[in-house]
């Protein structure tokens, strides 16, 4: 017996387990979308992040990789415990057809093994369901986990699909997306205090979303995220003109680029001890 994997997310880059054969090529009616939460990898459960699932769309292709594993149970076995336990937010195990390049028609390998969500918000606690746009990429630009933030995992998958020649047209306009947010608010300055202690405002927390507050800090969240959006625009709008002068240029401080991370529950408009201070913010002047 053989077990053959399908990667169409992390899995390109960093497979993580013992394989002995590795194939590029692409599955038929499916397409990879960004509706699944991690929790406690690149995300938390107060603000999960965005990584990829299959959606069914007929005629939709999605390309990636297919990992082979010989060598007997044990391997397979060990295998499998592995990706089972990477995984887990998928509640899912699809067999699938895997095509490459030289034969869009005929399988190169039947029963490929995909990691798949049920797209319902019942059956799986982990799916997000869709979303425009924007919101995918506040998300994505904004959650962090253990193992890193949210827009690594897009930036290493858009490098990933370059690599191995197959780019994929959401995941470039997604991840320009990001970018652009990401930029705006570093170059506005925008600096959460989560970013100095978080751990301060636990307290605060726990007070606000067990009080009447908690209408007040959904409308603030609103208002915070619109008032960024509307700074965005016209930063980008200053900066295509070249209107921008050398005192803005120093106010605006576009050197501190790795220091500014901003936390956010984009999923639900309520307050948590990482978002609280995306809601209260600092423009440094």
């Amino acid at each position: 017996m053989v077990l053959w994997v399908f990667g169409y997310g992390s899995l390109i880059w960093n497979p993580g387990f013992d394989f002995d054969e590795k194939l590029v090529g692409f599955i038929k009616d499916y397409r990879r979308v960004f509706d699944l939460a991690c929790i406690d990898h690149r995300g938390t459960p107060e603000n999960p992040a965005r990584t990829c699932t299959l959606e069914a769309k007929k005629g939709a292709v999605c390309w990636g990789t297919a990992y082979c594993v010989r060598g007997g149970i044990e391997k397979e076995r060990a295998a499998m415990q592995y990706l089972e336990r990477r995984e887990c937010e998928y509640d899912q195990k699809t067999s699938v057809d895997f095509y490459k390049e030289e034969d869009l028609l005929r399988p190169a390998v039947t029963g490929v093994l995909a990691f798949t969500s049920t797209p319902d918000r019942k059956a799986n606690k982990y799916y997000l369901g869709p979303a425009p746009l924007w919101e995918t990429a506040r998300q994505i630009a904004t959650a962090s986990g253990p193992c890193g933030n949210n827009r690594d995992y897009l930036f290493l998958l858009e490098k990933a699909m370059f690599h191995i020649g197959h780019q994929d047209d959401y995941v470039i306009e997604l991840a320009n997306e990001v970018r652009k947010i990401i930029s705006s608010l570093k170059a506005a300055g925008v600096v959460s205090f989560a970013q100095r202690d978080s751990s301060s405002f636990i307290g605060i927390y726990h007070w606000i979303v067990k009080s009447p507050l908690r209408d007040l800090c959904r409308w603030m969240n609103e208002r915070v995220w619109n008032a960024l959006r509307s700074m965005q625009d016209t930063i980008q709008r200053s900066m295509s003109r070249k209107k921008i002068n050398h005192s803005f240029k120093q106010k605006i401080q576009p050197e501190r680029i790795d220091e500014v991370s901003i936390s956010w529950k984009p999923h639900e408009a309520l307050l948590h001890p990482l978002s609280l201070p995306a809601t209260t913010i600092v423009v440094d002047s």
